[in-house]
């Protein structure tokens, strides 16, 4: 009731902000006007620090009067006697159109000039973070006449968050869900020095204290790695263990790794059992471990992924000219050719994953390129591995 009688106070329902808000951190206003109905509204009380009384009321995002928003805390049972320290606030920023920027996050038409954060159309911490710091490595390596750092999509959430913003564009505050990445079997936490150390050493982004900490690690996964696989289990020294998950009872000798696709069945349970054991004293071994165990327990689908991701990069990796006139292009259809112009794509794979780019479309684009560049040779799989929604849609 307090809302409702208040709405026309709001900069977002008083007409002071017309800009479209973050679909998934809607305002208290927002939810009492979409959703009328409901009975209640969750909030959280989140401290703000160890050396602190404040709390931060999660869910009670407003942008009405500081006089209302003290009403509305007061009502809440137990909050009665509330300090209302900072008041909520609602901000308007315009953004500069993401599908002008090329995948280092430099604008098409202003070379040397990066963008990074809510400029690009973003919303949240992790999400300007990412940007950050990918436009700042390559405004260095630009700076030192290097080749750019693109990550792609089965690189990182970084890649797919950057691949979404210069390919699809965005028209409200775009977040970055794990959802949003096809290969997420690949981008995994457990494995990110696996699959990004190399890349930031190789750009510089490392420390030698970084550099020498990821060679640690990287020899501790060599040596569990090759444990897990060439270690042999025998009957007598785990069946036992193995009646306490429910898992059927060994026969012949089996390898560590291949006990580990059985439910329940876990590193932490064969570990000491298991002869020749472990050297324990490897540093970073409890975390090696712990991806390692996730990596052979699934690695029928994280390789199916993996070769799914190389055969689209393979087809995708096709260069396209960035000065292509597009709209000469007559055996492309209309939209693809309007839809092409505005973004112009680097690569087939990036053409493909545009919303309305048919895979007839790609087909006739690569005989197009050679055409007029004057190379040879048939692109494998082309209409089956870059159709819409299978090269890159989150």
């Amino acid at each position: 009731e307090i809302v409702s009688s208040n709405l026309e106070r709001s900069a977002l329902y008083g007409g002071e902000i017309a800009g479209q808000g973050p679909r998934y951190c809607p305002s208290i206003e927002d939810k009492i006007v979409k959703f009328p109905n409901a009975s209640r509204h969750q909030l959280f009380l989140e401290p703000e620090g160890l050396d602190t009384v404040e709390m931060y009321v999660n869910g009670l995002s407003t942008s009405l009067p500081a006089n209302v928003q003290l009403e509305m805390l007061r009502s809440v049972p137990g909050m009665e006697n509330v300090r209302m320290t900072r008041t909520g606030y609602a901000i308007e920023y315009d953004y500069y159109p993401p599908h002008q920027l090329r995948p280092t996050l430099e604008l098409k038409a202003l070379p040397g000039l990066l963008l990074a954060g809510q400029i690009n159309g973003t919303t949240g911490y992790e999400e300007a973070a990412g940007q950050g710091l990918l436009a700042g490595a390559n405004a260095a390596l630009q700076a030192l006449g290097r080749e750019p750092l693109v990550l792609q999509r089965d690189d990182a959430f970084i890649g797919v968050l950057v691949d979404d913003l210069v390919t699809k564009g965005t028209d409200e505050p775009y977040r970055l869900f794990t959802s949003r990445a096809e290969f997420r079997l690949l981008l995994r936490q457990d494995n990110a020095v696996a699959r990004l150390g190399a890349i930031a050493e190789g750009v510089g982004l490392l420390t030698e204290v970084q550099r020498l900490r990821r060679r640690v690690i990287e020899d501790t996964t060599v040596r569990a790695r090759s444990w897990l696989r060439e270690t042999n289990a025998r009957p007598e020294q785990v069946n036992a263990l193995l009646e306490t998950v429910g898992s059927a009872p060994l026969r012949e000798p089996t390898a560590v790794a291949n006990l580990l696709r059985r439910p329940g069945v876990t590193v932490g349970l064969l570990r000491g059992a298991v002869e020749p054991a472990l050297d324990d004293s490897l540093d970073g071994l409890q975390g090696v471990l712990a991806g390692l165990e996730m990596e052979e327990r699934y690695a029928g689908y994280i390789a199916r992924e993996r070769d799914r991701a190389d055969a689209l990069r393979r087809n995708g990796d096709f260069p396209l000219p960035l000065e292509l006139p597009y709209a000469q292009l007559h055996s492309l259809s209309h939209e693809a050719r309007q839809k092409l112009e505005r973004v112009r794509p680097g690569t087939l794979g990036q053409a493909g994953r545009i919303p309305g780019i048919s895979p007839s479309d790609l087909q006739n684009l690569v005989m197009e390129v050679r055409k007029r560049t004057g190379t040879q040779g048939a692109l494998s799989g082309a209409t089956e591995s870059v159709p819409r929604g299978t090269c890159g849609a989150g």
